[in-house]
């Protein structure tokens, strides 16, 4: 027992050094300020709510005799002396944001305990001030990091107006009249606007759309795109991109007869109901049933099945390159080539589904940019990465799809909005930088050799690295909670996809050094759950 309450005494003193240690700027992002300022309606100190979370536990300041400490209780002084990020306790500022919060929100999604406020590259803080290294990229999307500068700049400048000289030129696109027209009182009114709606032009989303459709010609992507409809969310392109091949499949034979959608097992297109109705998911489907007819699954890579699959009534086939939601699964060059030659034979449009893994995920700005011409798709839809964490999607289409398209066939309100269309073209720019992508090409090595070396550490635990570039899933042979929650009680957040699969997304700019850094710690939260 004696060994027992030194621990508790040394996470105490350790946990004060901490406090007063993270509440400086070295600790946290070049913004941060103290966490009793940063969180004001709940300013309890660290040593209080150690204390409060003590005496919840059944012993004082004081610290009670060793005959008198239930056995859970020094489990519990052990524990956290063993951790350097434990999940906040029930005393903490976070439980009581998320007590305050929590009964106003629909329950759709179970979180942990955390609750994190800031963020810059990859690593995020909490609202105890304490650092997380952040593999999970908010599912796929803060390609260049948290608070990345460029995208802060530019978000801030659209809002606010900044001014400058009228020998200066207005920033590409440009405004909608020269500056020189602008008195001395419209300069410290103005703003640049955010949202006029698609009534009207803007300079930004003819702009996006011009740089998306070069970007994908150039990188060797969908050779023929050629016009892009830009909206809010991925569930939102790939509602579009189901319209647009009802729309074209209507064109080509107005009987109504080729209307019906192929997806395939383990795939995720989103939660709409037309994008839930490609997701032959029972667990997403089921509570939501009937959904839409006209919606056909087919097994993922099964090449010999295509035919009987994709027939004259197919309007569309919407897949995946990379399943992120299924397990990390690619599909074969080989599906893909015959998969598009089909969807040729019967007139179908064939969607390629990149939310996930395109825009330089993979190390190639589109995924699908390794395959022959004849294997590129109709349609592209894209999301996540295309705003850095803030909402905006497309769907890229060609010719053969985009003629068939008319005024009022379809519509967004919020979709294609100067802000949006800004960062995005932004965003474009960057993730369409030939050494960016080689860097991931790169890192992705790294990230393979490390798992290589802990599947020959638990070999009875780790079967298979799938994915390329950094989308990239470890494949266990248990269910993967236990390891989440030990590598976030360490500081490293890592998320799961389909069954058993551990799912790697960072920012496409995390460094040699934090990749290896989380792989230490992915190893240590491994070892203490075996």
């Amino acid at each position: 027992m004696a060994s027992i309450l030194p621990s508790c005494r040394q996470s105490t003193t350790s946990l004060l050094a901490r406090s007063t240690a993270t509440t400086t700027t070295t600790t946290g992002p070049s913004s941060w300020v103290p966490r009793r300022a940063a969180i004001g309606s709940v300013p309890l100190s660290l040593a209080r709510r150690q204390r409060r979370r003590c005496c919840a536990l059944g012993y004082n300041r004081t610290f009670a005799s060793a005959t008198s400490l239930a056995e859970d209780v020094k489990q519990c002084i052990t524990r956290e002396a063993a951790l350097s990020h434990p999940d906040p306790g029930t005393e903490s500022p976070s439980a009581a944001i998320v007590e305050e919060h929590a009964p106003y929100m629909v329950a759709t999604y179970a979180r942990p305990p955390p609750v994190f406020v800031q963020g810059e590259g990859s690593w995020l803080w909490d609202v105890e001030n304490r650092k997380y290294l952040d593999f999970t990229a908010g599912i796929a999307v803060t390609s260049l990091g948290h608070c990345e500068p460029e995208f802060t700049r530019l978000l801030a400048e659209q809002v606010s107006f900044t001014p400058f000289s009228p020998q200066q030129q207005p920033p590409s696109p440009p405004v909608a009249r020269p500056f020189t027209l602008w008195s001395s009182e419209d300069m410290l009114e103005a703003k640049t606007l955010v949202h006029a709606s698609n009534l009207y032009y803007n300079p930004w989303t003819g702009a996006l759309s011009k740089l998306l459709v070069e970007t994908t010609r150039a990188s060797g992507g969908m050779h023929d795109a050629s016009a892009v409809f830009v909206c809010n969310s991925g569930s939102e392109a790939n509602e579009a991109a189901i319209k647009f091949a009802r729309k074209t499949g209507k064109v080509l034979d107005p009987t109504g007869s080729k209307h019906e959608i192929v997806s395939f097992n383990n795939a995720f297109h989103g939660r709409t109901m037309g994008s839930l109705s490609a997701t032959h998911n029972p667990k997403y489907q089921k509570p939501f049933s009937p959904m839409i007819p006209g919606f056909r699954q087919g097994t993922y890579n099964d090449i010999s099945a295509i035919e009987g699959l994709v027939t004259e009534k197919t309007c569309g086939v919407l897949v995946e390159p990379i399943q992120g939601e299924g397990g990390v699964v690619a599909a074969s060059h080989d599906f893909l080539v015959a998969l598009a030659k089909r969807c040729r034979e019967v007139g179908s449009a064939l969607i390629y589904d990149e939310i996930q893994c395109g825009m330089a995920r993979t190390g190639t700005f589109w995924a699908h940019a390794t395959l022959p011409r004849e294997a590129h798709p109709d349609i592209i839809t894209t999301a996540k990465a295309l705003g850095n964490g803030f909402p905006i999607g497309a769907v890229i289409v060609n010719n053969h799809v985009g003629e068939k398209i008319k005024v009022g066939d379809h519509g967004t309100t919020f979709g294609g909005n100067p802000l949006a269309c800004r960062l995005g073209h932004y965003l474009v720019t960057r993730l369409s930088e030939s050494q960016l992508q080689k860097d991931v090409v790169a890192k992705s090595a790294l990230f393979r050799a490390g798992f290589q070396k802990l599947q020959n550490r638990f070999p009875d635990l780790i079967s298979e690295t799938r994915g390329r570039g950094l989308i990239l899933g470890l494949q266990l042979t248990e269910d993967p909670g236990a390891i989440v929650k030990a590598a976030r009680e360490r500081g490293l957040l890592v998320i799961t996809a389909g069954m058993n699969t551990l799912r790697f997304v960072p920012s496409l700019l995390v460094t040699e050094g934090e990749i290896q850094q989380g792989l230490d710690i992915l190893g240590e939260a491994i070892e203490v759950t075996r």
